[in-house]
């Protein structure tokens, strides 16, 4: 299994999952240029992918999609809400598909869970073969589900979106902060490591992802993580760091 975030945070998202044989991407929030260069880099032809999933409709997870679909022939999937939420004359809509709750993708499952996040049907992805990767990102908060699914992952992509004190003092106007630290915004570092700590069974590789790039530094998100591992007295896992404009492999 390959998992390659090849963008992650505000600007936009993307994330490419090969196992068994199969090759998905997930979210489509960057240019076509940007994906094909990236999956070059795999060696991995952008007309090989055999399906695109898209966690919600907001635009940097999906404003890439419309000139990625123009050079691949990959099957796009959503929850119903999502779809209608994004559908517009620009997409084809021959080539989106509704996701409910789980479907195969050759030897894949690939099964679609909810996360609390203020989109029409937002949902992270669980995606299972001979290995087990799980999507979780843009979450207000950890529920029971999202645990569920985090759990016994081999990798998991997961939310470290800010540091409650530089988004406090930051520039943002306090409308977006209230939206951010809410329970449909995003995960701050601290409840990311929490929620990490004290998972029953461990994932064996963490990405963290969607770090704000003004209310966070990828030291500040390891080291929060890292020191909610050591405040409940388990070694702390190791971990990467998704960044905006370079793409971070597991």
């Amino acid at each position: 299994m390959q998992v390659s975030v090849l963008a992650s945070g505000s600007k936009g998202n993307a994330i490419f999952i090969e196992m068994d044989g199969t090759r998905l991407l997930v979210d489509a929030g960057v240019g076509v240029r940007r994906v094909a260069r990236a999956l070059g880099e795999l060696s991995v032809p952008l007309e090989s992918l055999d399906a695109i999933f898209i966690t919600h409709e907001h635009s940097d997870h999906v404003k890439g999609l419309e000139t990625i679909l123009k050079h691949t022939g990959a099957p796009v999937y959503a929850r119903p809400g999502t779809l209608r939420a994004m559908t517009s004359d620009v997409l084809p809509e021959d080539r989106l598909f509704a996701i409910h709750d789980a479907m195969d993708v050759g030897p894949l499952r690939v099964s679609a869970f909810d996360i609390p996040h203020d989109a029409a049907d937002p949902v992270g992805y669980e995606i299972a073969g001979s290995r087990k990767c799980t999507v979780a990102t843009d979450l207000g908060y950890v529920t029971d589900t999202v645990r569920s699914a985090m759990e016994g992952a081999d990798v998991l992509v997961f939310e470290s979106n800010h540091d409650r004190q530089m988004l406090r003092q930051g520039p943002y106007p306090w409308p977006l902060k209230q939206r951010i630290l809410g329970n449909r915004g995003h995960l701050a570092n601290d409840e990311a490591g929490r929620a990490l700590a004290n998972l029953k069974s461990r994932p064996k590789k963490i990405i963290l992802a969607h770090l704000s790039e003004t209310n966070n530094r990828p030291s500040i998100a390891e080291e929060t993580v890292s020191r909610a591992f050591a405040e409940i007295g388990v070694t702390p896992l190791p971990l990467a760091v998704a960044l905006q404009d370079e793409m971070v492999t597991a």
